[in-house]
């Protein structure tokens, strides 16, 4: 387990275009593999997390053929039951909507995962896909879970407990490689990335009033594009420009998804008083883009709840040091689902920022700090979650002294370079 250590110091600035973005990176390898012919993905996330999913596709028989320049061809290949159970690793993208592809898929599969993966809930998957016809064993809801795909009927409607786009791309994905039609009742708004890349494919989802989606019957077989050009990542660039807010820098990042179902946390960077600026680009992959500049202010506390937290939850362990560093009170409710990420995110960032001096205080579905006092570096345990090791790195940057992150090598799940933006982009740096 290794520890990076960094050292509080002058203003964070960073001018840079970061790699794909994780989520989009997921879906244009897996709707790739239901293409008619090969696809090739510019600009993927080369990480832990995203080598579970080519790994999965490659064990299943698709082609994956990595090019010079961090391509990636995906070749569409008729799928055989795996010879033994596929590892997921970390990844609870690719365990859930590669459950869905499996569903449609008349193979049998194991799919398994990490300790952190093994804990995670797959009830809220298992459940819409066995009413759609899927054969699925699974002792306790959660991995591993035993697949026995194929023969899905048509015209089933789902209303989902809580706005989940993993959940809802598991059932959309499933619908599309059996061709049947389904309808979806999400209760909030949750990432549409896989609404959008079907579209690009052809096989458009129909958002109706009431918060119901509509797939209709349609070919198994995808159009997709010769290239899907994947948008850097905002969850990544979040805890950038989380660093430049609370030293008082600046941090650019051009080629940046700017999905409205993700832009939760520039929303709340202005609220606190950060100064925020988006300079549209070309849409990629069928996603907004922007070059975005968020430059240090007079920070103050904030509220984040309802539909807000949907729209950033994998941002909130970033936003929970934005509220320290910002004079008052800064309260986050109604995120529960941050218990069942890779880690309990809500006790952990919690037990984290405490030990950094922060005055926190923990609820069930959130927290309450009373930031505006410069925290005191310490040591503190990311405990496995690459958005921890993150947040607190980036705490460390405005603290006293020198902070050590314990399981600092987590974030190449998401951000294999950060550590070395993070020494590049501060005075005196970080060391690892």
């Amino acid at each position: 387990m290794s520890v990076s250590r960094v050292h509080g110091g002058g203003p964070f600035t960073a001018d840079l275009e970061l790699p794909g973005d994780k989520s989009i990176t997921h879906r244009a390898f897996l709707i790739g593999s239901l293409s008619g012919k090969t696809v090739r993905v510019i600009g993927a996330l080369d990480s832990a997390d995203t080598r579970s999913t080519l790994g999965a596709l490659e064990a299943l028989g698709s082609g994956v053929i990595r090019r010079n320049g961090g391509a990636i061809d995906i070749v569409p290949a008729a799928w055989c039951s795996p010879a033994a159970p596929i590892d997921c690793g970390n990844s609870g993208t690719t365990a859930r909507l590669l459950a869905g592809l499996l569903a449609a898929t008349p193979i049998s599969a194991i799919l398994t995962g990490d300790a952190s993966l093994r804990r995670r809930p797959m009830r809220r998957i298992i459940d819409p896909l066995s009413a759609m016809g899927a054969r699925i064993g699974a002792e306790a809801g959660t991995l591993p879970i035993e697949i026995l795909g194929g023969g899905l009927r048509t015209g089933t409607r789902h209303e989902l407990a809580v706005a989940s786009a993993q959940v809802k791309s598991a059932i959309l994905l499933a619908a599309t490689r059996a061709g049947v039609a389904v309808s979806i009742h999400e209760p909030g708004p949750a990432r549409d990335h896989t609404e959008r890349m079907l579209s690009v494919a052809g096989r458009p989802v129909t958002r109706l009033p009431g918060g119901w989606l509509e797939l209709e019957e349609g070919p198994r077989e995808l159009s997709m594009p010769n290239e899907l050009n994947i948008p850097g990542d905002i969850s990544s660039a979040a805890f950038l420009f989380v660093a430049a807010a609370i030293t008082g820098g600046r941090a650019r990042v051009q080629g940046l998804g700017v999905n409205p179902t993700r832009t939760g946390v520039l929303d709340l960077l202005g609220r606190a008083g950060a100064r925020v600026v988006i300079e549209p680009e070309d849409d990629r992959a069928g996603e907004a883009v922007a070059t975005v500049t968020v430059e240090g202010g007079e920070l103050r506390g904030f509220e984040v709840s309802g539909g807000e937290v949907v729209r950033a939850i994998d941002e909130l362990p970033a936003i929970a040091v934005l509220a320290a560093a910002a004079r008052g009170r800064s309260v986050v409710a109604d995120a529960a689902e941050l218990r069942v990420k890779e880690s309990d995110r809500i006790r952990g960032i919690c037990s984290g920022l405490a030990k950094l001096g922060a005055r926190v205080e923990e609820r069930p579905d959130g927290f309450v700090v009373e930031g505006g006092g410069r925290l005191a570096g310490g040591s503190v345990d990311a405990e496995g979650d690459h958005r921890l090791a993150m947040a607190f790195a980036v705490a460390g940057l405005a603290a006293r002294g020198t902070t050590d992150v314990i399981g600092a090598e987590c974030v190449d799940v998401s951000f294999p370079g950060f550590w070395g933006i993070l020494r590049t982009g501060i005075a005196p740096g970080s060391a690892p």
